[in-house]
């Protein structure tokens, strides 16, 4: 998988080789694509990951957004991003106005043979979906995968059975999490937490944890937008008055209300679990989601603190 964004991109100059034979054969695009490796683009790598694993050695992804270091929703789209979308054959986007921009994009460079999966769409959610961190629920990726499989059948039935054994080995591996979170839920449900942003949320609820930190707050920094004093005021009591177990902390997106959230975490002996917006290196997404609820976990049963994940 290739990362672009923040890295150079890959280029495949046997696949466009082969598009450029067809066009001059007169070939249709169904037959190029059966020829040739697929090319498809996750927009955030978490969606990358998992064109990966569903398409395997038939496909070469490229994936936007994959810096854990920085904000992606102050992405924007580079010359080279815009030649890598208006090349792809398969495009996977979050939706819900997380990656807006690859609209426009994708409009300036229509392809009536393009298949382009919007996660939002698949879920059924409205556009003003107040928390777009749909990577976290647990339903999603299945839905994704199914997707994928489906878009990479139309582009190559030669491989339709693959993809659908890749679906299904896919949707077991989901299965140790599927566990822990039922562990943690009959174990731990209840549990008050704080949070910074709702970037975990839907992977907290599904935990049964308790969220304690007003939604406006949590909005309003994910936003960046200046949240109510009455709020922060909120926050500060959640966490010197010890009325979380737990504060989740995302690392991607910081600034000095955050850090100080962090501090009066640290102060009164909180721990401390950090979560990301785009999937850290050396995971894959069921490992990333695995050991998220590790952390939460080990925060909630033995007080320790996994600020950072490695």
């Amino acid at each position: 998988m290739t990362d672009l964004g923040f890295r150079n991109a890959r280029i495949h100059p046997a696949s466009a080789l082969l598009t450029l034979i067809a066009l001059c054969a007169g070939l249709g695009t169904a037959q190029v694509a059966a020829a040739a490796t697929i090319h498809a683009v996750g927009i955030e790598n978490q969606y990358a990951n998992v064109i990966s694993q569903i398409g395997g050695e038939y496909v070469s992804v490229t994936a936007i957004q994959s810096n854990p270091g920085t904000d992606p929703h102050a992405f924007e789209a580079s010359p080279a991003v815009a030649r890598e979308l208006a090349a792809a054959q398969l495009v996977v986007r979050n939706g819900v106005g997380y990656d807006g921009w690859v609209r426009k994009i994708l409009r300036a460079n229509r392809n009536a043979q393009r298949r382009v999966i919007v996660v939002q769409d698949l879920l059924h959610l409205p556009e003003n979906t107040p928390n777009p961190h749909l990577w976290y629920k647990p339903e999603t990726m299945p839905a994704v995968a199914q997707a994928v499989a489906a878009s990479l059948t139309e582009l190559d039935p030669a491989h339709a059975a693959t993809f659908a054994a890749n679906v299904r080995r896919f949707d077991a591996s989901l299965k140790p999490w599927y566990h822990a979170i039922a562990r943690f839920k009959a174990r731990f449900g209840g549990t008050p937490v704080a949070v910074t942003e709702p970037v975990a949320d839907y992977l907290l609820e599904a935990a049964g944890c308790d969220i304690k930190t007003p939604w406006k707050l949590q909005a309003a920094i994910m936003n960046g937008t200046d949240p109510a004093p009455q709020d922060v005021s909120a926050q500060n009591q959640l966490l010197q008055r010890h009325q979380v177990r737990v504060f989740v902390y995302n690392q991607q997106v910081t600034n000095s209300l955050t850090a100080s959230f962090l501090s009066r975490a640290q102060a009164a002996k909180i721990p401390v679990v950090g979560v990301y917006e785009t999937m850290p290196a050396g995971y894959h997404y069921q490992s990333w989601m695995l050991a998220e609820v590790n952390a939460l976990r080990n925060a909630v049963e033995h007080g320790t603190s996994t600020t950072v994940l490695k």
